[in-house]
């Protein structure tokens, strides 16, 4: 199937760097997405579509939509922005001159609003030290909930993305004993089991995929973060539609049985976003939904 391959590819490279752009020159758009298209091999750096930037060329994605504001007790801010570049490798330096590039190849139409340098610890550990991603779907599985299998060309082989820039605090995380961290997440740090008698406000629980109706599944490829702003875990879930990471938030949230999610207790999201990961065609990106012939 013609996906983005950066996707799903394992394993994660070990830095990541996260750009979001808002418009500014609609009627420049056609022609700075024409110049990314080259660039855009989706493996290395990933394309993502923003509902702003698909209302701006007067066409439609089906499924895209803005992030959601939930109005729940805990807050998930909405930072809805029009496009998010996703640059992976294994040299930071190299990352950070490549989205130079491609900010000033953006200029015409789009401008830089927000940045975020993602990094591997410990081979896929959040900063808390518990392992992130353990009950993700691999291979086929993976390519089942993570990319659109059925619908009108142009949106076969696509993903939707969600990304949420969660900042711990670690040193009210790392204060509490070792039992509550565990029941924070719902496993033991030591081994990753997972808590049988966790309660039900632990993460595992909360967020159990085959524990809704219909099962919640979704791919995260989510790294370290460390800036000024803090340090946390960029989070990003992709899915063959937003309906599963929308299911677990709102669960999260307290908003499906009033039992908020045992993160809320020591970090929180500060962004929020929803993107289309176009599909590949044969040379480039496939962006017919989005750019008349």
């Amino acid at each position: 199937m013609p996906f983005q391959q950066g996707l799903l590819a394992t394993p994660v490279p070990a830095h990541a760097r996260h750009l979001f752009f808002t418009l500014h020159a609609a009627e420049a758009l056609p022609g700075v997405l024409d110049a990314l298209l080259p660039q855009v091999d989706g493996l290395n750096l990933i394309l993502g579509v923003g509902a702003p930037l698909v209302k701006a060329l007067g066409r439609e994605v089906p499924g895209l939509q803005p992030f959601p504001l939930l109005g729940a007790v805990v807050e998930n801010p909405s930072t809805q922005h029009a496009l998010w570049l996703w640059l992976r490798g294994n040299e930071r330096g190299d990352l950070l001159l490549q989205g130079q590039a491609l900010e000033q190849l953006l200029a015409p139409a789009l401008t830089l609003v927000d940045s975020v340098d993602g990094f591997l610890h410990r081979g896929g550990h959040d900063l808390t030290g518990y392992e992130d991603g353990t009950e993700n779907p691999v291979e086929q599985d993976a390519i089942d909930a993570a990319i659109v299998a059925d619908g009108q060309p142009g949106l076969v082989g696509s993903s939707f993305a969600a990304f949420q820039l969660w900042k711990h605090d670690l040193g009210y995380f790392k204060s509490l004993p070792q039992a509550d961290q565990d029941n924070i997440i719902g496993r033991r740090l030591s081994d990753n089991e997972e808590l049988d008698d966790a309660p039900e406000s632990a993460h595992v629980k909360r967020t159990a995929q085959e524990s809704f109706e219909p099962e919640a599944f979704m791919v995260r490829r989510s790294l370290a973060w460390a800036d000024e702003r803090g340090a946390g875990l960029a989070f990003v879930a992709l899915g063959h539609s937003f309906a599963a990471f929308d299911a677990q938030l709102r669960r999260m949230s307290g908003l499906e049985d009033g039992i908020i999610d045992g993160l809320y207790r020591f970090s929180r999201p500060l962004t929020g976003g929803y993107y289309w990961c176009p599909p590949r065609g044969e040379a480039a990106l496939d962006l017919s939904l989005l750019l008349k012939a």
